[in-house]
Formats: C-alpha cells, sequence, structure tokens
C-alpha cells in the first residue's frame, strides 16, 4: 500500500488554480522532498496531504484512507513540524513533551517520553523554557512534539530555516534516524538538504507538477551539472 497517492488534485481559490491536477505517488518509509518557488503551490499541496484544507476536486488516498470520508482517521495517523516552531515558549522542554502525551492521550507516555528524549539527545535542555532555546533545539523540539503520537506520515515544513550551518547538519542527522521507520514528506529551499536527505524529489511551479524522481535522476533529465541548476533549469522550464 502506498503511504500518500493523489488523482488530478486540484485546488483552486476563486478563479485561481493554486494546484493543477497533480498525480502523485509516496511510497510507505519514503522520505520525499516538495520544491518549488515561492507561489509554486507547493504548501497548498501540503496543507490539502495534511487534511488542513479540503482539494476543490481530485482524489487523496492516505494509507488507503479517502481524505474526504476518512478525514478523522487520517488525523490520527499523521503530525506536522510546522516552519513557525510549535512549543510553548513558557513551558519547560520536559513540559511541552508531557502536555503533549496528554493531549494525544499517549499510553506509555513516560516510556514514549523518555524515548525521544534519547533520539534528540534532549537531556541536557529538559529543565530549561522553550523561549531560552536557541533555534535549532527549538526546532528539534518542534520535531520530537510531532512524533509523540507515533505517527505514520510526518510532514517537515522547512525543518532547518534560519539555523547556523552545525545546527543544520544535526537536524539532518535526527532526519536521517527516522528514515525508513515513518513516511517523511519534506519543503525546503535549501537544495542541498533535498539532495542530502531525500529519497525523491518533485518540483512544482505554477500549480504543476513538473518532474519527480531522484536528485540524481533529476541532474541527469534536466543536463545539469548540479542538483541546484537542474531545479532551476526545471521549475523555470529551461532557463539557467
Amino acid at each position: 500500500m502506498l503511504a500518500i497517492e493523489t488523482k488530478n488534485l486540484t485546488k483552486k481559490f476563486k478563479e485561481k488554480i493554486a494546484v493543477n491536477n497533480i498525480n502523485l505517488k509516496i511510497n510507505n518509509g519514503e522520505l520525499f522532498a516538495l520544491l518549488g518557488t515561492n507561489g509554486a503551490g507547493k504548501t497548498t499541496t501540503i496543507k490539502m496531504l495534511s487534511t488542513l484544507i479540503l482539494p476543490s476536486s481530485g482524489e487523496i488516498k492516505i494509507e488507503g484512507l479517502d481524505i474526504i470520508k476518512d478525514r478523522q482517521k487520517i488525523k490520527e495517523i499523521l503530525n506536522v513540524s510546522p516552519q513557525e516552531t510549535a512549543i510553548a515558549p513558557n513551558l519547560s522542554v520536559k513540559e511541552n513533551l508531557e502536555f503533549m502525551a496528554g493531549v494525544y492521550q499517549i499510553p506509555n507516555k513516560r516510556e514514549k517520553i523518555n524515548e525521544l528524549v534519547k533520539m534528540f539527545k534532549l537531556e541536557e535542555v529538559l529543565k530549561q523554557k522553550a523561549k531560552t532555546l536557541s533555534g535549532g533545539w527549538q526546532r528539534k523540539v518542534s520535531i520530537a512534539i510531532a512524533l509523540i503520537n507515533e505517527p505514520k506520515i510526518l510532514f517537515l515544513d522547512e525543518p532547518t530555516l534560519g539555523l547556523d550551518v552545525i545546527a543544520r547538519k544535526e537536524l539532518w542527522n535526527v532526519i536521517e534516524k527516522l528514515k525508513g521507520k515513518i513516511t517523511i514528506i519534506l519543503t525546503t529551499h535549501y537544495m542541498e538538504e533535498a539532495e542530502s536527505l531525500s529519497d525523491r524529489i518533485g518540483i512544482m511551479a505554477k500549480g504543476n507538477l513538473i518532474e519527480v524522481g531522484t536528485a540524481e535522476e533529476l541532474i541527469k533529465k534536466s543536463g545539469a551539472k548540479n542538483f541546484e541548476d537542474a531545479f532551476v533549469k526545471i521549475a523555470t522550464g529551461g532557463e539557467l
């Protein structure tokens, strides 16, 4: 069974077509990056795939479930780590994790929190208020919170935006550990991030899904020297 499948997925806002007839298949356990310039339609696509907004037409199946009929069931098997860090600033890291474990009614709450603390190496910041943490730590905590309900599918929206090189690399290591265990949909403006982490990459432009493939396949298909040039060529219709 596929993790995600869309057929003729379309979203209109009044007369404007934000997403135009997208057909996409994402495998279970795959890390799939969705790339595009601002206004390409990737944010709208992610919002539809994560049940935040409904499509104007077309189909979305998440783990075989229909986005319209089974919306509540789908919400239980996915989670989103948004671009804006989703943590309570005045709570400590531990309190944030405990609070969200309570929201999701996690039965083995203590074990799950300990597992996430170990995975993200949060021991040294557990008692700190979230607002005192660096950007890198805040992003780690935000992703840890998104994993608390053991989702089958995780959406990572610009996870390393604004982080320094070291913090970014540390977060890459965490994401690498998740690969194969759950399905991850990544949006990023950092080409090296998409190239380094992704199994496959989809490139959007003007509401259309232009190309899908591995970084190597997209470089070869575009005739470019590197992935960044390949992205520019594909996204602009051949102009470098």
